[in-house]
């Protein structure tokens, strides 16, 4: 029996509480995240918030889900939403600019290409941090009645658009704007963080990692689908890219309805079996019962929690100064994107201690490392050899080894020794962090309390950027009639 069954008032069993994964290797987890427990300014075990987390497993984001049954429905079937309809309603209002298909001729998602004809905020709205309710602001209205605008649109649509483009009184997009550019000026820093901490560390625990594997998102064409996740990432940063109708908003956006295609691929056992895993044909359908639902709130937490805190404190390790001002702006931008991917508001939080307290929580309420996790981990490193580093030819095997020593280098420092082995990954020396932590305790502790050296941390964030998003983007492009679109991000993002 699944732990937490109980019985309803007929005698039968109910649905479970909580998937088999719940708590499966929780001193596991305590001692993975021991660190976050003193960092974080933890006390004790909350067991209101273990429960939370647990009944979250089986618990999924509403308003997608809807849209992907629509979806998924056969053409000509009332109430089916088309693609191309989708695209019309994420389409930035009246320039007729579109994010491209949901998938391509093999069925696989591609990435959105990034806008930077953004650099300044789309448009003006007023906005009140004391605000307890929930009401839509004076431009959250106005985007709520544009999406009405034209032909009628199905009521799952628009409900998906309800909740995407009516902005909530709590958002402060000056803070949002500060946090896009305190996440510029961490550049490097940013990425790496994002990469090893955030997605291999995520690797470690069983059922996201198995449900990305089952994808095939990272074991083919490990690259491309790195390259997007790096450009989703940089997009976040542009100046007013999260307004609604912006280039990072339709991507993040585009990127919970994909999000919601997955899980119901994977999740419907009356479905035709999902696309395989090409490293193992004999793939089976999701184990609910084991993993909880494919794509869940607990699921969308424990991601989020990897992008806002867990990058906060992976800079601080590399020697970066986040003041509590910097970190406050970092959460609410990171709150406001998980709003937009559907986190359910429990999990929303803009104060960084609060998401320590989360994290180490969901920390616990994992389960061990799988077979998918080795095989993910080692495409990644595999990876760094076939990206595209700027200078001749003869030198590109030489960076490439720098680069992959380099990250085992930091993932050694930020996994630890137990982790690396059981992820199949070599030690190495933490020679990468010696160098890393002087020049970043020049950068951002002396030079960066200045207004002139925070304008050139900005520069160098975004040349950084830059150049690691090009040497990600070098994979052969697709045929003209295949546009690339955000949505493989979603499945890598969704698991790391």
């Amino acid at each position: 029996m699944v732990r937490g069954d109980t019985a309803n008032d007929v005698g039968r069993p109910a649905a479970p509480t909580y998937p088999l994964r719940f708590r499966a290797a929780e001193t596991r987890g305590a001692r993975i995240g021991r660190p976050l427990r003193l960092l974080g300014r933890v006390r004790g075990v909350d067991e209101a918030l273990m429960d939370r987390i647990g009944r979250a497993f089986f618990e999924a984001d509403d308003a997608g889900a809807a849209l992907a049954a629509a979806m998924r429905l056969p053409a000509g079937t009332p109430g089916r939403v088309s693609h191309g309809q989708l695209r019309e309603a994420l389409a930035d209002g009246g320039t007729g600019a579109e994010i491209g298909p949901l998938h391509d001729a093999n069925g696989d998602i591609g990435p959105l290409p990034r806008d930077r004809s953004i650099n300044r905020p789309i448009s003006r709205q007023g906005t009140d941090l004391s605000a307890a309710t929930q009401q839509p602001t004076e431009l959250g209205e106005a985007a709520h009645e544009g999406a009405r605008v034209g032909a009628e649109v199905p009521e799952s649509l628009q409900r998906f658009l309800d909740e995407v483009t009516v902005v909530p009184g709590w958002v402060d997009w000056d803070l949002v704007d500060e946090g896009a550019a305190v996440l510029r000026r961490l550049g490097q820093n940013a990425g790496d963080v994002l990469l090893q901490l955030s997605l291999v560390g995520g690797y470690r625990f069983g059922g996201p990692a198995d449900l990305l594997a089952a994808t095939g998102a990272l074991t083919g064409g490990t690259v491309r689908r790195l390259a997007e996740t790096q450009e989703w990432t940089v997009g976040l940063s542009e100046p007013g890219a999260l307004r609604p109708y912006g280039s990072a908003w339709r991507a993040t956006v585009h990127v919970r309805a994909m999000h919601a295609l997955v899980g119901a691929s994977f999740g419907d056992p009356a479905a035709a079996r999902p696309r395989r895993d090409p490293d193992n044909s004999d793939t089976p359908r999701w184990d609910t019962a084991r993993w909880g639902l494919p794509i869940n709130q607990a699921d969308q937490a424990a991601t989020l929690g990897l992008f806002d805190a867990t990058l906060i404190l992976g800079c601080r390790a590399l020697g970066a100064r986040i003041p509590p001002s910097d970190s406050r702006a970092l959460m609410h931008l990171w709150k406001w994107v998980g709003h937009l991917m559907g986190v359910h508001p429990d999990f929303l939080v803009d104060d960084e201690w609060a998401r320590h307290r989360i994290n180490y929580h969901v920390l616990l309420a994992q389960a061990g490392v799988s077979d998918a996790g080795p095989r993910l981990a080692r495409a990644v490193v595999a990876a760094q050899a076939e990206r595209t580093y700027p200078g001749p030819a003869w030198w590109q095997p030489w960076r490439a080894r720098f680069e992959r020593e380099r990250l085992l280098s930091m993932l050694t420092a930020f996994l630890g020794v137990r982790s690396m082995r059981e992820l199949g990954l070599p030690l190495r020396p933490p020679w990468a962090h010696a160098y890393l932590l002087p020049l970043n305790v020049w950068r951002y502790h002396l030079l960066g309390r200045t207004r002139w050296g925070r304008e050139r941390l900005d520069r160098w964030g975004r040349r950084r950027s830059d150049a690691i998003l090009a040497s990600y983007c070098a994979w052969p492009e697709p045929s003209a009639s295949v546009t690339r679109t955000g949505a493989e991000t979603g499945s890598q993002t969704a698991s790391s």
